[in-house]
């Protein structure tokens, strides 16, 4: 009987789908799915403002100087560089230099990164599965919470999940003939990915190979030989950018903001790398472009506590679990009903990419001990759609056996008592709609258990109700998320019963009108310095000027010295030195340049902010 039932649920079928001509109706429901999806991103898209300032001050370095633009800096004077690696800063700069800088201009390229990661998710899933089990894909990860919060927000998840599709898509394309050129535009893929968010990118990696060594009609020795090759082109893709890093002279170059030692590779290996798997700071964790220093335990922006059902609480649960517990359902039942299949069968290569690509970054993100921030969780959105409906429609397609009614059942179910508890925890929003999930959850469990009616209209009533349950309470918050402005450096997705939602400091209302305004009438290398980037980036958008963020983001880097920067003053290159902000710690010049310029110079007021002038 397995035999049988695996020529029904695995992709022998689902590969005959995938490679007949399209109905009709595929074309216009991609276009529609493609539309919605861009309505749903830019929609009220302006209303965050510029989003994260701390980027958006890069963004508008990187317009008034080009060298900021190749290295990320901060303030086009080139002092140092934001935490992260510049290649999402690439592509919104570029945006911004043709149609002008606007908090428009930062968001849009996010929300178009979404719509492309949407249709590139249908095409990958649609090759082993078939376009019915695409769209549901594309679909899902459109109205994922977390998916609908980052494409509509400047941090760099957006770069990095459209790039892991695409390194997704090259692995399905490799895998279908062996292909070495399409496995090294994976590793391409993956590489600048890690040019946008450095290790995390690497999560996929394992699941990406292990699905070419199993599926990939070839020789074990091409298969290896393959592998070798991606690899290659992962360092290749990564590493020029590093090198050039390197071999750029040090006093012609930004610092490498978050690094110890002024290095990209440490800054990868260290703060953006181990040391946010493992902690940081004995347990504490300090605030990248996420806020200040704080332990992480029971907060919801740091992720609350680490272990298994990290997933699942109260910081990442509302950002991406609703479909998680399907998921993994889903995975299961797949991989076993295509146990016996030939070794180069789509679906369960699929499945494995996939699957893989699932169980790994949810096991990081769940023990990592370090940073963590629950939208973080949109790299984690497209493994998640993609399993559910690639094993969902696997398994409808075998309905006339009991074994994958069972699963699908269960999937439905579980589905709709999780979305239930979920919206539970915002009781007073919309408390009708986790009634008709869980009324629909039961009704349509039940029928799929029992058997769908043969008559075909009756099946897809079923089918239609079956994804209406799955779907319902992601999209509902989905779209709640998507009509609401976000402000500070850890959005996070869901009701809210404020204006805005978010945690971190809200730059923008750090600076006042009359501080900017003062600002943008200087005509200085650099307007001004101040006390760390976060305060730095708030004054760079309220003036449009270049601002020293002394220390970086969070004080600690050695940019500028004590004495660059009485050689900044000496040369008159700075107006003013503003007391305040954030930063300060050790390793960091602030607290002593702050000192210098309070015991040589004379304090005014501003606003409500205590300004040196600098030039005599």
């Amino acid at each position: 009987m397995t035999t049988a039932l695996a020529s029904r649920v695995e992709p022998g079928h689902a590969g005959e789908t995938a490679t007949k001509p399209p109905g009709r109706w595929v074309r216009p429901a991609v276009f529609g799915l493609l539309a919605a999806t861009a309505l749903l991103y830019f929609w009220n898209l302006t209303a965050s403002g510029y989003g994260n300032s701390f980027y958006a001050a890069a963004v508008q370095s990187g317009t008034q100087d080009w060298k900021a633009w190749l290295f990320g800096s901060l303030d086009a004077g080139n002092v140092l560089t934001v935490d992260k690696p510049p290649a999402a800063l690439w592509v919104t700069t570029a945006f911004a230099r043709i149609f002008g800088f606007s908090g428009f201009t930062v968001l849009a390229p996010q929300a178009l990164m979404g719509v492309a990661s949407v249709g590139l998710l249908y095409l990958t899933v649609k090759r082993t599965s078939g376009p019915i089990a695409g769209l549901f894909a594309g679909a899902a990860l459109a109205v994922t919470p977390v998916a609908a919060l980052m494409f509509k927000f400047n941090n760099p998840d957006a770069l990095l999940t459209l790039l892991l599709i695409a390194g997704g898509y090259c692995t399905i394309r490799a895998i279908e003939k062996a292909s070495p050129r399409w496995l090294a535009l994976a590793g391409v893929a993956v590489g600048f990915g890690f040019l946008t968010k450095m290790m995390q990118a690497f999560l996929v990696l394992p699941a990406f190979g292990l699905a070419y060594l199993v599926a990939a009609p070839a020789s074990l020795g091409k298969r290896l030989l393959h592998l070798f090759g991606a690899v290659v082109a992962v360092v290749v893709s990564a590493g020029w950018f590093i090198a050039l890093v390197d071999l750029w002279p040090t006093d012609s170059r930004p610092y490498i903001g978050g690094s110890d030692g002024d290095s990209l590779l440490e800054l990868a290996l260290g703060y953006n790398g181990l040391g946010r798997i493992f902690g940081m700071g004995g347990g504490m964790m300090v605030g990248g472009p996420g806020g200040a220093v704080s332990s992480g335990v029971g907060n919801v922006g740091f992720g609350g506590e680490s272990g298994l059902t990290r997933m699942f609480g109260a910081s990442f649960g509302g950002e991406v679990s609703w479909l998680l517990p399907a998921a993994l359902i889903g995975l299961v039942a797949g991989l076993w009903f295509t146990r016996r299949a030939a070794g180069t069968d789509r679906t369960r290569a699929a499945l494995i990419m996939w699957g893989g690509w699932m169980l790994v970054t949810s096991l990081v993100f769940s023990f990592m001990s370090g940073i963590v921030h629950p939208y973080y969780a949109v790299a984690l959105a497209p493994s998640i759609a993609a399993v559910v409906a690639i094993s969902g429609t696997s398994l409808w397609r075998g309905r006339a056996y009991l074994a994958p009614r069972v699963f699908l059942s269960l999937m439905i179910a579980v589905s709709a008592v999780w979305a239930y508890i979920l919206l539970d925890r915002h009781a007073d929003w919309l408390p009708a709609v986790r009634w008709i999930i869980a009324g629909l959850g039961l009704v349509t469990a039940t029928v799929v258990l029992v058997g769908v009616p043969p008559m075909r209209k009756l099946a897809a009533v079923v089918a239609t109700v079956s994804v209406l349950t799955i779907g319902l309470g992601t999209t509902a918050y989905g779209i709640e998320t998507a009509s609401r402005s976000h402000s500070g450096s850890i959005p996070i997705s869901g009701p809210s019963t404020g204006d805005e939602r978010g945690m971190g400091m809200g730059p923008e209302e750090e600076s006042s009108a009359e501080i900017g305004a003062v600002l943008a009438a200087t005509t200085t290398k650099w307007a001004a310095a101040t006390s760390s980037s976060q305060s730095a980036a708030s004054l760079e958008l309220a003036s449009g000027k270049s601002v020293i963020g002394i220390g970086g983001w969070s004080g600690r880097d050695p940019a500028p010295t004590l004495t660059e920067f009485q050689q900044y003053v000496a040369n008159g290159d700075i107006t003013y030195y503003i007391e305040g902000g954030r930063g300060g710690g050790p390793g960091g010049g602030s607290n002593e340049i702050s000192e210098w310029v309070a015991e040589n110079f004379t304090a005014t007021t501003v606003g409500e902010r205590t300004v040196y002038r600098l030039l005599s």
